[in-house]
């Protein structure tokens, strides 16, 4: 398992919903921050892993390159007029979104 995942999925629609329970039960007395902190670690360490080793599904997309960025081993690009294609399934478009890609493997790692 990845020692030190990233980040990135607590900005999810269910990491920011993990948070918001945690914070509460930290807010109440009824877990301390310590542990709190443990399981979003343990959560940045599962989602990563599990995304790498079960999804399976292929998609393509086509769209206007706005901004990109490398800072910090991060690339960040945003993009206008997408269009996703899944697979047998109709495409998808956005007017613009964010792909935030990093490495899978941390600098040192082996």
């Amino acid at each position: 398992m990845n020692q030190q995942a990233y980040e990135l999925y607590r900005r999810s629609s269910i990491g920011a919903t993990l948070i918001d329970s945690l914070d509460e039960l930290v807010r109440l007395g009824r877990i301390e921050p310590q542990l709190a902190m443990k399981i979003l670690q343990k959560f940045d360490q599962i989602v990563t892993d599990v995304l790498a080793d079960k999804v399976k599904a292929r998609l393509s997309f086509k769209g206007h390159l706005d901004t990109y960025r490398f800072c910090d081993e991060v690339w960040t690009f945003l993009i206008k007029d997408v269009t996703f294609k899944l697979e047998n399934q109709n495409p998808i478009t956005a007017e613009k979104i964010k792909i935030v890609s990093c490495n899978s493997k941390r600098p040192g790692e082996a």
